[in-house]
């Protein structure tokens, strides 16, 4: 079921979802206040009910908080207004945007980007969700081209297909990429965990 809120102008749409789908920077509808989502994790002990436990800031005065589901029971989700910003630099005073439209520029606080920020590019498209003329969360690709800059050599005999390594990325963020890749190498790895995906065909 998808309403329309009482605020028009803002163009918000609430929707019910379960819990286990509630991700982080999703906006939520919790009493009546958006909340923006910091963190959402689900926990699947051997006996008892699988919970999911979501960590979120209220968007109109900045009160974090934290709240515990049933993984099945229902959340309101809030669509806010999504628009594309281009990423230009990092300062002193957070995460530069640029409207590719509009030349307009909005700055995120490091608490709003979060980890994502390591995956950010010069020039790399994201979707900002506005909220009163306010950039309130981010969502940036679901994977990102960068470069080996540590692991350790091939060795001989680890060839095989399934065989893993730990290694840096240029972005400082490290994570797993199969034995036979070196230092140099362009990999596309997730930026939801910097998980391997495959190698740069570039």
């Amino acid at each position: 079921m998808v309403r329309p809120e009482t605020r028009p102008s803002l163009r918000i749409f609430v929707v019910k979802v379960i819990a286990s789908q509630i991700r982080k920077g999703n906006i939520v509808d919790l009493d009546g206040k958006l909340c923006v989502v910091l963190n959402a994790e689900s926990f699947h002990p051997g006996k008892g009910t699988p919970t999911t436990q979501i960590d979120m800031r209220r968007i109109s005065d900045g009160v974090k908080t934290q709240m515990r589901y049933k993984t099945t029971d229902q959340v309101e989700r809030a669509h806010v207004e999504e628009v594309e910003y281009s990423y230009l630099y990092q300062d002193g005073d957070g995460f530069h945007f640029m409207n590719d439209q509009t030349y307009d520029q909005v700055a995120l606080q490091k608490d709003i980007v979060g980890d994502m920020a390591p995956y950010l590019q010069e020039g790399m498209k994201v979707q900002l969700a506005m909220f009163e003329g306010n950039a309130i969360s981010i969502d940036i690709p679901a994977k990102a081209t960068l470069e080996i800059t540590e692991t350790e050599p091939a060795m001989k005999g680890q060839t095989a297909s399934g065989s893993f390594k730990p290694a840096i990325l240029s972005n400082g963020v490290r994570t797993m990429v199969p034995t036979h890749i070196t230092v140099g190498t362009r990999v596309i790895v997730q930026t939801a965990d910097g998980a391997y995906v495959e190698r740069a065909k570039d």
